[in-house]
């Protein structure tokens, strides 16, 4: 139908320019009759072939534009497609109020004034149009509620790819204690399709792993692909961008990333890590407690041994390295919370009983 359509709009088009090409170019310079109306015949038919001939790649060309509006609108949020609508509507009635009050002077100069005043009106309306476009869609002049470019209700909450790898938001979710919608960016995808194929097995296993994870969110139909990227972001960078899509859709970071935590405060991103919730849904642990560990290597110090409770927390054991392989009664004697977790220093229950 879309071929149909370029091919007679392209025919008509140039079976007009033909005749008027003929009528003002060349009638002029043919005396003979005979010559003329073969002419007047000839050349809007030879026009309106050129005008087929060139309607494919016409369409071809408009195809590919339209492709890139289509892709550039889907990685816009609501409210900055409703801010550009607005602003595109008052460029061009901004074009239009420049048109009836300067363009009258132009057209005085008779016909060549006018074919001046509308190709001036043409260019001056693409670039208020598009300036407005592009003032409205960032300003967001237009409320939308949520502000949101996932589907769902609440505030978004753009997912990092440490948060895939990590495997735990899964399990979170499923409880219930997290609710979407969730925004996977296109460029978090591929980074981790990335890492999935790297050479390394350790960062391959991490990688697939993540795959996994994002299968099994998919399966929860919490999570939404957001083709939205940012190709203006100096080096590519991935943390920059996660901190410019979470700001612009007013949602929340979720990261398990120390130090993408530290830049998303700073520019104001709200984040939830997820490290943070897990050191604040440990048990507490006060000194002089009881507890069973297992001792499984040694520590920093020759005396020490290292053991770990279910939740990931680390025991160092004073005097327990020679009950490396055992478990053993321990007493705490302190907590000590740090960046990284917190981490408990007990002695053997026998050595307090001696």
């Amino acid at each position: 139908m879309l071929r149909a359509i370029f091919a007679v709009v392209f025919g008509v088009t140039g079976f007009l320019l033909g005749r008027e090409a003929y009528v003002h170019l060349f009638s002029l310079h043919f005396a003979s009759e005979q010559l003329q109306l073969v002419l007047t015949l000839l050349a809007p038919v030879v026009g309106a072939l050129i005008g087929v001939l060139v309607a494919p790649a016409a369409q071809a060309l408009f195809e590919d534009e339209l492709n890139v509006v289509e892709r550039s609108i889907e990685r816009l949020s609501p409210a900055e497609l409703a801010g550009g609508a607005v602003g595109l509507i008052a460029g061009l009635v901004v074009a239009f109020l420049i048109k009836s009050i300067l363009f009258e002077f132009i057209t005085i100069a008779g016909k060549t004034g006018s074919y001046v005043a509308i190709l001036l009106y043409i260019i001056i309306s693409i670039f208020a149009g598009y300036l407005g476009a592009r003032v409205g869609a960032k300003s967001r002049i237009v409320p939308v509620p949520g502000g949101s470019a996932a589907r769902g209700t609440g505030i978004p909450k753009v997912v990092d790819t440490s948060v895939v790898v990590d495997g735990r938001i899964v399990e979170i979710l499923e409880s219930g204690f997290l609710e979407g919608p969730f925004v996977l960016p296109r460029f978090v995808l591929e980074e981790l399709q990335a890492i999935a194929d790297s050479l390394d097995p350790i960062r391959r296993a991490r990688g697939r792993r993540g795959l996994e994870v994002l299968n099994r969110l998919q399966e929860l139909r919490i999570l939404e692909i957001s083709e939205r990227d940012y190709a203006d972001v100096r080096g590519g960078a991935v943390d920059a961008k996660l901190v410019r899509l979470a700001r612009e859709i007013e949602g929340k970071l979720l990261t398990t990333d120390y130090n993408l935590n530290r830049v998303a405060t700073v520019e104001g991103v709200q984040v939830l890590n997820l490290n943070e919730l897990a050191n604040a849904v440990k048990p507490v642990v006060l000194p002089g407690e009881e507890m069973s560990v297992q001792i499984v290597r040694d520590g920093k110090e020759p005396h020490q041994g290292v053991g770990y409770l279910e939740d990931g927390t680390m025991i160092v054991v004073e005097n327990g390295r020679r009950s490396i392989g055992e478990t053993a009664e321990v007493v705490v004697t302190s907590v000590l919370q740090t960046a990284a977790g917190r981490m408990i220093f007990a002695r053997s229950k026998r050595e307090i009983v001696r």
